[in-house]
């Protein structure tokens, strides 16, 4: 097999989340940064925490505000 072919494969990996080291897995770099994992989303921790991405709920409050689904004659 030949070595220049395959990329590096690092078996210590260090992932973080915001800042800490959550866990080691093996990958093919050396440090993964993630925003979500197991110990962090609400499917495996059973709490809910409302994420407001770029403004959407203002921006639904906006469009459908006022006499938006009141019936027209």
């Amino acid at each position: 097999m030949k070595k220049e072919g395959h990329p590096t494969y690092y078996p210590s990996c260090k992932v973080y989340h915001n800042g800490e080291v959550v866990m080691t897995v093996g990958s093919t770099s050396p440090e993964l940064h993630v925003e979500v994992w197991s110990g962090s989303h609400p499917f495996f921790t059973g709490r809910q925490a409302f994420v407001d991405a770029a403004g959407r709920v203002e921006k639904f409050q906006r469009k459908f505000q006022g006499d938006y689904f009141k019936k027209k004659k």
